[in-house]
């Protein structure tokens, strides 16, 4: 090789652009680990979304009976992306529950939505029921405000399904009556260890009629016992009231009283316009029974007591009358003697009843508009309003705790939006920013590398 080749070469050579082989080799190993930690940072998060979203199995160490429970004095509706009964943080022990026609107590396919509110705060829960599922009728608070009993929803084994707030676990009970379609929890034993359930069990392979069979099924499990049964139209079970040992109900227009094992001793007919009044039925002291009776001229409500043994009158209760109402139910007593009752408004809108249901059963809360919680004390001349609800809430039940602790609070519902919709929020931006950088990340790899090209050849 010639000195003038070799010296063209050179100076070529000296023309030509380096290769940042290690300034290169550090850009990338530097990208692809900022390329592993924002995946694991996504993980995370997407690891601490799930675990808010998906309900874990562990039992959280939460005291089942809240120690300040108190009635709220107003209630509002679930707020738009309301936490689940199942979600966490779990709600505990609740204090009310509510249901209707209102549209955030609606769901897909008109599924209904029950509200819950917890027991010493206005902390909000929901949960899916049948489609015309109404509280204290078809889904019932436990005395002790922990359990949520309502109709079995996944169409499976006939059953009721029992839901602990504490855990967030759901129990199915299958029902153990023969040829059984539907069962329907229509109470609780005074201990929160029993359901009282009806079952409707077709008469002929059409399913034309049915017959109604009431039962007590244990919540540990094990076999039913029944109570009694008869025609669906008698609507066995239309009512129920427990007290410690003792349960009375009511089918047709008879009352019977039962022990725990569902031996009957003894049962009464019933006064005309007049019905056992509700789940509080029983004297504090469990001696005396409560009806319920309507005025036909007036149509307003009293309540008197009754002996469970043969229903004649006792001694007469000094409470005022409930005017204006449909129907009424007695939720239990307060400390002072004072009566809590759910009064249900009548639906303007709904179409009159027919004449021989006007002298029937009180109307059901799905032929009200609204309802609110009335206190009747005795010798006064009203009703104290102590819980209101929004319009199209038409049925409630309280926890037997929060009555007998005769507290009432100044509630504050909440407002806005819960806890799933800033859950669905995040989740869906880290999806679609997620989706974005990955789309675009051989643009953005070119962008970069073309910046530090740039950067070398200065």
């Amino acid at each position: 090789m010639t000195v003038r080749l070799r010296d063209a070469l050179r100076s070529t050579a000296e023309d030509v652009r380096t290769y940042p082989v290690y300034e290169r080799a550090l850009a990338t190993a530097r990208r692809s680990r900022r390329r592993r930690l924002a995946a694991a940072a996504g993980a995370v998060v997407l690891l601490a979304l799930a675990g808010v979203a998906v309900p874990l199995t562990r039992t959280p160490a939460l005291d089942p009976a809240a120690a300040d429970a108190a009635l709220p004095d107003r209630l509002g509706l679930p707020p738009i992306g309301a936490l689940h009964v199942t979600d966490r943080p779990r709600l505990g022990s609740a204090s009310v529950i509510f249901s209707g026609p209102a549209p955030r107590l609606r769901g897909w396919f008109d599924t209904s939505i029950v509200g819950l509110v917890g027991g010493d705060s206005d902390r909000y829960r929901i949960v899916r029921a049948g489609g015309d599922a109404a509280a204290g009728e078809s889904i019932h608070l436990s005395p002790d405000g922990r359990h949520l009993a309502r109709p079995d929803g996944d169409q499976g084994e006939p059953g009721v399904d029992v839901v602990d707030l504490v855990t967030g676990r759901t129990r199915h009970l299958t029902s153990s009556v023969t040829n059984t379609v539907a069962s329907t929890p229509v109470g609780w034993f005074a201990d929160s260890a029993s359901l009282v359930v009806r079952d409707e069990v077709p008469v002929a392979f059409d399913g034309a009629t049915y017959t109604s069979v009431l039962s007590i099924a244990p919540l540990e499990g094990g076999r039913w016992t029944t109570l009694a049964s008869g025609a669906q139209e008698a609507r066995f079970g239309s009512t129920v009231a427990a007290a410690p040992g003792r349960l009375a109900y009511q089918y047709g227009h008879t009352v019977a009283v039962v022990d725990v094992q569902g031996r009957e001793l003894s049962s009464f007919l019933l006064p005309d316009e007049s019905w056992l009044a509700g789940k509080g039925a029983w004297s504090p002291d469990g001696t005396t029974l409560t009806l319920a009776t309507r005025r036909p001229a007036t149509g307003d409500w009293t309540l008197r007591q009754v002996d469970p043994r043969t229903g004649r009158d006792g001694e007469p209760l000094r409470l005022p009358a409930v005017t204006g109402m449909v129907s009424v139910r007695l939720l239990g007593w307060t400390p002072d003697g004072s009566a809590l009752v759910a009064a249900h408004q009548q639906d303007g809108d709904a179409p009159e009843r027919p004449l021989e249901e006007q002298t029937g059963p009180p109307a059901t809360a799905e032929q009200a508009s609204s309802v609110r919680v009335l206190s009747l004390t005795p010798g006064a001349t009203a009703p104290r309003t102590v819980l209101t609800a929004p319009a199209q809430v038409n049925a409630v039940d309280v926890a037997d705790q929060v009555i007998r602790g005769g507290r009432v609070r100044d509630a504050q519902p909440p407002g806005g939006v819960g806890g799933r919709f800033w859950l669905w929020t995040a989740l869906v931006t880290v999806l679609v920013a997620g989706a974005v950088l990955y789309g675009t990340r051989g643009r953005t790899r070119r962008w970069l590398d073309d910046r530090r090209a740039s950067a070398t050849d200065y």
